[in-house]
């Protein structure tokens, strides 16, 4: 039996600060440009679209689709005990692709074009690690975890 994967707190910058507080708060804030209607990934005070600053942010609706993804079995570091582990690109219902765990069922259940559903691993430090698990047939996460 694997150890359940590292919760690490994440560095904080100016740009990603508002991402992690709302990670904390339980949502998946993503930025977004009103002027060419895109939705940003990673997090940025600009558009890499058109360029312009007026940068917002949206709330994501925490759902997508597993995009790609590997079983990881060997590893080193805070890591170590806690393989087998999915990492994945997860593409949003909103468009970006973020890179994350699958959690919530075994690694070889995953599979390409699997809806997926947020949830939120509390770092302890004040803010929480946003991760993915199966949604089930209602389309809400089959087992959420702290």
């Amino acid at each position: 039996m694997s150890a359940p994967l590292p919760t690490p707190q994440p560095e904080r910058t100016p740009e990603t600060d508002a991402f992690w507080a709302g990670t904390a708060d339980g949502r998946l804030p993503l930025p977004y440009c009103p002027d060419c209607d895109t939705v940003i990934w990673y997090p940025r005070e600009f558009c890499p679209q058109c360029g312009r600053r007026s940068v917002t942010w949206r709330t994501a609706s925490g759902r997508g689709t597993v995009y790609s993804y590997t079983v990881v079995h060997r590893t080193s570091g805070p890591y170590r005990d806690a393989v087998p582990y999915v990492l994945a690109y997860v593409e949003l219902d909103e468009g970006p692709r973020v890179l994350s765990n699958i959690v919530g069922c075994p690694p070889d259940d995953v599979r390409i074009g699997q809806p997926v559903q947020v949830v939120f691993c509390d770092t302890g430090a004040g803010s929480a690690l946003y991760r993915f698990e199966p949604c089930s047939p209602t389309g809400m996460a089959a087992d959420r975890r702290g």
